[in-house]
């Protein structure tokens, strides 16, 4: 199957470059293809005719979404209904990436897919605008929210905690944040096995699985690069608040049930798990 992927050189992008590397694959970095300008996505699809498009391209920086959401609109939101347009137009599969943050935080229980979002902060409210838009404009979407995303060569919540500790910067996480941290190498490899599945459209929720807040990620990935004794202060997020941080909100709990896909026999692993090995891999790296 031809895959054109947009937004091929972030973290996702990279991880599914690998996944499908035995395909006919399109991927197309934002140099590649403004996904704000419809013309340009009508032409990146009518070239190249994929089977399926896999759209990671987005605004995530959350802060910058808070200052322009206009800019987070057009992004996430009119440039996934830009590319879900083409795909309806060349009859393509369209997967849409989005995120766990669509929810409120309300619940105290995993968020499954038919549960009503109700977004918190600007960028949230522009992925579901996306959703709506992408699932609007063609028939054939599947939606995969997913939560808390690192892969490999990114600076990613990993690679920032482990930078703080190396400099001897305060180590300070919130207790109050709950949601699932999730491998990029693992939610494309679920990405595949939905597409190889033929799975029906409509909203699938993939993040690995269990929980956790951002004080036990910052702990767990101390532990496993060998700093376990590296001081963390847990705190809550009013407390974050009062020393002067002035970021988006977040729900305070997004954990994400895997209904759907579970169903057509694909899942994910705990996230400890995948960690693990995202830090083996790292060690292994970086000894060779």
């Amino acid at each position: 199957m031809k895959i054109l992927i947009t937004g091929a050189n972030g973290q996702l992008g990279r991880s599914l470059h690998r996944t499908f590397a035995a395909h006919d694959l399109v991927p197309l970095a934002r140099a590649d293809l403004d996904i704000t300008d419809a013309d340009a996505c009508a032409r990146a699809l009518d070239q190249h005719r994929p089977g399926a498009v896999i759209h990671c391209a987005a605004l995530t920086d959350t802060n910058r979404c808070e200052q322009d959401p206009a800019l987070a609109r057009q992004i996430n939101g009119i440039g996934t209904e830009n590319v879900a347009r083409g795909c309806a137009r060349t009859g393509a599969r369209l997967v849409a990436i989005s995120t766990n943050e669509v929810f409120d935080g309300a619940q105290s229980t995993p968020y499954a897919e038919d549960a009503r979002p109700n977004p918190l902060n600007a960028y949230a409210l522009s992925k579901l605008d996306g959703e709506v838009l992408a699932a609007s404009r063609h028939a054939d979407t599947l939606i995969v929210r997913a939560s808390w995303l690192y892969g490999d060569g990114y600076v990613n919540f990993n690679e920032k905690v482990l930078a703080a500790a190396s400099e001897g910067r305060p180590l300070r996480f919130v207790t109050d944040e709950v949601a699932t941290p999730t491998a990029t190498d693992e939610l494309a490899a679920a990405i595949a096995a939905l597409l190889e599945r033929n799975a029906p459209p409509g909203i699938y929720h993939l993040s690995n699985e269990g929980e956790a807040s951002r004080y036990d990620w910052a702990v767990e990935i101390l532990r496993l690069a060998g700093k376990p004794d590296t001081p963390v202060e847990a705190i809550t997020t009013a407390e974050l608040r009062a020393g002067g941080f002035t970021g988006p909100r977040k729900p305070p709990y997004s954990v994400l049930a895997n209904t759907r896909a579970a169903a057509l026999g694909v899942t994910l692993r705990d996230w400890r798990a995948a960690l693990a090995d995202y830090f083996a891999r790292r060690t292994a790296a970086a000894d060779a």
